[in-house]
């Protein structure tokens, strides 16, 4: 005769239960952890987008720099002077076609 007992078969079930517990537990976390795949994504386009401003912020100074390298005495830009000073000063030539441009108006209603 056979006989089968339930807390045998229970015991028998409950490991694999556990493991596949642990199993999702891990797998979630490796997912949605702190050092999860998502987080992992986010870090990815922050470093992305800062490697993007990084080359603006290179170009810029290398622009600037350009420009200092004009101003100095050694090789000094008549040109360059030029057009600074009258950029300061608001100065223009003889020669020189001044357009003037319309401010813009107030969006408030006249007072009279």
């Amino acid at each position: 005769m056979i006989r089968t007992s339930e807390p045998l078969r229970l015991r028998q079930a409950l490991i694999p239960f556990v493991c596949i517990i642990v199993l999702g537990y891990f797998a979630y976390h490796a997912v949605y952890g702190r050092h999860g795949f998502i987080a992992w994504l986010d870090i990815q386009n922050r470093i992305d987008t800062l490697q993007h401003q990084l080359a603006e912020v290179e170009g810029k100074r290398i622009q600037l720099d350009r420009q200092v390298a004009l101003l100095r005495p050694e090789s000094l830009d008549p040109d360059l002077l030029d057009e600074r000073a009258r950029a300061a000063l608001g100065y223009g030539g003889a020669n020189d076609v001044t357009i003037f441009l319309e401010r813009p108006q107030d969006r408030r209603p006249n007072q009279r």
